[in-house]
């Protein structure tokens, strides 16, 4: 499930779809705009795979796992990490 395997192609793994999540979050957006431009995203780019909304939810859990991303005043936002 977290990575590429036989039956799940790569850009459905899940730390394929959490990179992409961290994409659109250049800018904060609610739930529902992530999902949104996530998905405008992927079809710019050609991704056909279907993506549904849980395995969305799936993927932003483990960045909340991994601490890349928190919720601040209802938005989405990346961690900062300083180095």
């Amino acid at each position: 499930m977290l990575l590429p395997s036989k039956s799940i192609p790569a850009d459905q793994a899940l730390l394929a779809v959490g990179a992409q999540i961290l994409v659109q979050l250049e800018r904060p957006g609610s739930v529902s705009a992530v999902w949104e431009r996530l998905q405008e995203w992927r079809t710019e780019r050609g991704m056909r795979s279907a993506l549904p909304f849980w395995w969305f939810s799936l993927a932003l859990d483990v960045l909340y796992t991994i601490d890349v991303v928190e919720q601040r005043d209802g938005e989405l936002v990346r961690k900062s990490r300083a180095v």
